[in-house]
């Protein structure tokens, strides 16, 4: 097994280990954020950054394999859905938007799938699909540090710091919300010619 597939690997390893921290009761807090909080985000930041490592050194040294485009983009889900189900468990993030998420990772998944079955031919990412993606890990990321619940900026109740990183965080979520639709219908449009 390479390097690259390795790497995945130890990406979706990642995703339990962020999962059960909560569980460890810590209580701690350092600059008024719970350290669970930021062994979560750190947790998830290590699993983003192998994400993108993975993939440059596949093409770098030629390691592209089967198993890596079968398993890169699921421990990718995996990882989003994971963090996003636990913010949700934190009142920090509403369910309808991992919802969305989820309708378009299978949605997306079962297209690709038909397309390398019946056309032989993998799916590249789109530029919606890229922007979801850098959305979605930004937010992330600013959520778990965020205090305060998904578009708190807008009712008027924080301030300072609070505010701008509340704002920061629901437009960044707003904006992967809009960049996943519009992905997922993207990757519709192909799955009308391929049904044709």
């Amino acid at each position: 097994m390479n390097l690259p597939n390795k790497l995945t690997i130890f990406r979706i390893i990642l995703v339990p280990l962020m999962v059960i921290i909560p569980f460890f009761g810590i209580k701690q807090e350092f600059l008024g954020i719970p350290i669970e909080y930021l062994i979560i985000d750190i947790i998830f930041i290590i699993a983003s950054i192998t994400d993108k490592l993975d993939g440059y050194l596949a093409r770098k040294n030629n390691q592209v394999t089967t198993f890596g485009k079968f398993l890169d983009p699921l421990a990718d889900k995996i990882l989003v859905l994971a963090a996003m189900v636990m913010l949700v468990e934190m009142g920090k993030l509403p369910a309808w938007i991992p919802i969305i998420v989820l309708a378009r990772e299978f949605l997306v998944s079962g297209y690709r799938l038909i397309a390398v079955e019946k056309a032989g031919k993998v799916i590249a990412a789109s530029k919606w699909g890229k922007l979801k993606t850098v959305t979605q890990i930004l937010a992330i990321i600013l959520a778990f540090v965020d205090l305060h619940k998904f578009g708190e900026c807008f009712s008027g109740v924080l301030q300072g710091g609070d505010l701008i990183l509340n704002f920061i965080v629901t437009i960044l979520m707003i904006v992967q919300v809009i960049a996943t639709i519009f992905s997922g219908l993207d990757y519709m449009k192909g799955a009308k010619e391929l049904m044709k």
